[in-house]
């Protein structure tokens, strides 16, 4: 038995950019944004009058019980599980067989022999799920399908206008998001050209691919089959501070969920989708937390170019194994990208600022062939990574951490303004439309939450120059 995750795009921020990682995500609730859906259990409900038709359905078509204690419910947010019996610690609380999943090989024969190896398994569970909602009341899945949510209730942001995606400009999710739609719209294109005379497909848009594309990056969970669609599963939702997952058992072909504390009748039940960051969630669930624990932020370092020891510099990074990039004409790139984390300690680690960003600013501050030598010697002498430990010159350790506070310190600025400009876009219009203002609200938080890893790391690295120099 092994646990799984919602797919996801968990890798986007790397550079270059990644293509859908393999594990998948937790599904995305079908309905909006309010964060407090996915934080608190105790919250007012009413029973779907169509769960008990649906779970029978579904325990019909397995064969076998589904689940006897929980129940679908309609919060003041939208659909979530909840426990209709009291739950204890360790009780499994479902089990869906694999039988009844949805997955790229429940597409017909003589449409996947069409489709080459380009097409990820994300794109051909988009166009299982595209045919299902075709047959519409013919399909053996409509149960299942009528529960998706429509185009308008998602909020990922592949989904927001040029206008809206300003809000976030800020973000390394602005383009990301960009790079997304653009990655979709590829693998539409190759798809509609494989299998177009089908007549079926002439009728699909990109915006039809686009939505059933989006159903399936939220609401799919890693498989055996690639990617899977879990009915009932999905209908739970997500707290990031919670313990309980979804687990695949092979050998039982079924996947289930081990309730990680007692439940109260009532009570949400919630599992964690992933230790993900408001840019994931947001670009890959359409929701964000107003406090996400797991929130980072991606910033990029450049060599400059009138540096007259940039060549050398880039050829003994790439000689120690340090990530160098290379750009579209196969040329190495001086920019780097890195992920920093918030920095909850005072001590002298830093947990939450990369290695390799300190060690980045290490050799971006020397400024004699010698001292980068000198770097290279040491690493061939310790464990071969480059400028990973501090600088014996003191005064270039400082003047390295101050390149790093200089940067963040800009940082702030800019996204103090850009918080700022969403404040008084809130005041200023008591017309703006409910979509916008969610959306709105979910541009503070992601921002909201990289600017506090933004501060969190530069209070560090403040402190960290500050004792070299009293000490030295």
């Amino acid at each position: 038995m092994f646990l799984v995750a919602r797919v996801t795009n968990a890798q986007w921020f790397q550079c270059p950019l990644p293509i859908i990682s393999h594990r998948l995500k937790p599904k995305l609730p079908s309905l909006l944004y309010n964060a407090k859906f996915y934080r608190f259990n105790k919250l007012s409900y009413s029973l779907d009058k169509e769960s008990d038709d649906f779970l029978l359905w579904l325990e019909r078509k397995a064969g076998t019980h589904v689940s006897s204690i929980l129940s679908i419910g309609k919060s003041s947010y939208g659909r979530a599980l909840y426990a209709s019996k009291v739950i204890r610690t360790g009780d499994c609380i479902l089990r869906v067989p694999y039988k009844v999943q949805l997955a790229p090989d429940n597409l017909p024969y003589e449409i996947k022999s069409l489709l080459t190896d380009e097409i990820g398994h994300v794109a051909k569970l988009a166009i299982v799920v595209l045919l299902e909602m075709k047959l519409e009341k013919h399909s053996d899945w409509v149960p299942y399908i009528s529960y998706f949510p429509c185009l308008k209730d998602m909020h990922s942001t592949i989904f927001w206008s040029n206008d809206e995606l300003e809000m976030i400009r800020q973000s390394s999710l602005y383009h990301e998001t960009i790079h997304q739609k653009s990655l979709v719209k590829n693998e539409f294109l190759t798809i509609k050209n494989a299998i177009e005379r089908y007549e079926i497909f002439e009728s699909i848009t990109y915006k039809d691919f686009m939505h059933a594309y989006a159903l399936v990056s939220s609401r799919a969970w890693g498989s055996i089959r690639g990617v899977s669609l879990i009915p009932f599963a999905d209908f739970l939702n997500h707290d990031g501070n919670v313990e309980a997952f979804l687990l695949n058992d092979d050998e039982k072909q079924l996947s289930e969920v081990i309730a990680d504390r007692d439940y109260c009748l009532g009570e949400q039940v919630l599992i964690r989708y992933g230790k993900f960051s408001n840019a994931t969630l947001l670009l890959d669930f359409g929701f964000t937390v107003p406090y996400n624990i797991h929130d980072e932020i991606h910033i990029q370092f450049e060599i400059p170019h009138h540096d007259p020891l940039r060549r050398m510099k880039l050829e003994i990074m790439q000689r120690h194994h340090v990530v160098v990039k290379r750009d579209v004409n196969a040329f190495i790139s001086s920019v780097d990208s890195f992920s920093i984390k918030e920095v909850r300690s005072s001590s002298q680690k830093g947990k939450g600022l990369p290695q390799s960003l300190r060690a980045f600013a290490r050799v971006l501050c020397c400024c004699s062939p010698q001292e980068l030598n000198d770097l290279a010697i040491e690493a061939k002498q310790t464990d071969g990574r480059l400028a990973r430990r501090p600088l014996r010159n003191i005064e270039k350790e400082i003047e390295a951490h101050h390149i790093l506070v200089a940067q963040t310190s800009r940082l702030i600025k800019e996204y103090e303004a850009s918080i700022k400009s969403l404040d008084a876009g809130n005041s200023s219009s008591s017309l703006v439309r409910e979509t916008l203002g969610i959306r709105r609200q979910m541009a503070q938080d992601l921002l909201n939450g990289e600017l506090r890893v933004l501060k969190s790391a530069s209070t560090w690295l403040k402190s960290y120059c500050t004792t070299l120099i009293t000490t030295s």
